[in-house]
């Protein structure tokens, strides 16, 4: 069972059409992300704000190389996650500020919104709980022989956490078609790596299970299509699980009320300067003549139009009714 850490950096192949909807995509979620930020900070959204901005490119690049039916489940950190997945961004919207038009009418809030549509199954609020039920997902996959491969995402402080080992063991002692996705952001809440988990290099957490891992540059959206293809493959060809490694970086606090004093404002910026995932993307279409500095702006207005429309409708559709605190839960029976 190999493992394997990120190669040095190499240009990939990709086509003019492939690198403008990859940057769009991310695109849509940076400047989402941004508003919601806003939207939060003038008291429209309240609970838990977890901003997913800095990250784009790996759920992007995920996005990108799965299948239609492939499912996908994530933590809290959840909103570009279900842009990635095509749900639309009035209702991702709606559904921070608590509004009927939200995905879950209102009642789930930041974390906890899902579309069976198009097969993603949450925001998880619980750190880790989502991983086992990514593998769940994978055991019906198999169970119905429907070639659909689960991806589940969770983060470094997750990767701690022991229901995610119990997960390893049975997806590989079963054979299921998941992939587990550790977006590794390099801090868990305010915590580094290196100084919560004695083993750093999260690809290796599989090895004593048998699971194949690779270390992957999480800002590169290229990178990230081109391991997700694989691992995605392995998985669906009845090869068990993968884990993908995805060092990336995280430009907010952990949440909207995280300060971030546990690192410096150097470090952020120079993530920024050096390795912004768009920032690549958009010098690669400069490059190669695919587009210019006019286009750029033009899909940037595009976006931002889109995410205006809506912050609108979430500020504009009406509350739940309070008859809604009784619709979608499970209630004990009587005797």
């Amino acid at each position: 069972m190999a493992t394997k850490k990120a190669s040095a950096k190499k240009q990939l192949k990709t086509s003019k059409s492939e690198l403008l909807q990859l940057y769009r995509d991310m695109l849509l979620i940076r400047r989402f992300e941004e508003k919601a930020g806003q939207l939060y900070g003038m008291g429209l959204i309240a609970g838990f704000c977890h901003l997913y901005i800095g990250q784009e490119a790996v759920v992007v690049g995920m996005r990108a190389a799965m299948k239609d039916g492939d499912q996908m489940i994530t933590g809290y950190r959840d909103h570009g996650h279900m842009l990635a997945c095509g749900m639309e961004a009035r209702g991702v919207m709606a559904e921070l500020t608590g509004r009927e038009g939200g995905y879950s009418r209102g009642k789930g809030g930041s974390m906890h919104m899902f579309s069976t549509d198009k097969k993603f199954y949450g925001g998880h609020g619980i750190v880790g709980a989502q991983v086992p039920l990514g593998a769940g997902l994978g055991f019906a996959n198999k169970y119905l022989e429907n070639g659909a491969v689960s991806t589940a995402y969770f983060g470094d402080g997750a990767a701690n956490q022991g229901q995610v080992y119990e997960t390893f063991n049975m997806a590989e002692l079963w054979d299921l078609p998941v992939v587990f996705v550790i977006e590794n952001n390099q801090y868990a809440m305010g915590t580094s790596v290196a100084r919560a988990s004695a083993q750093t290099e999260l690809y290796k957490r599989g090895i004593s299970f048998g699971i194949e891992g690779h270390q992957i540059d999480g800002m590169d959206v290229l990178a990230v299509k081109e391991a997700g293809a694989t691992a995605l493959k392995h998985a669906r060809d009845g090869n068990g699980p993968m884990i993908l490694e995805m060092k990336t970086y995280r430009y907010r606090g952990h949440s909207m009320s995280d300060p971030a004093k546990y690192r410096t404002r150097d470090e952020v910026n120079e993530v920024r300067h050096d390795r912004d995932p768009l920032d690549a993307v958009k010098a690669r279409l400069e490059k190669e003549g695919w587009a210019d500095t006019d286009s750029l702006k033009a899909m940037d207005k595009e976006i931002k139009a889109i995410v205006a429309d809506s912050a609108e409708f979430a500020q504009t559709s009406p509350e739940p009714d309070p008859s809604e605190l009784w619709t979608d839960v499970l209630l004990p029976v009587e005797a």
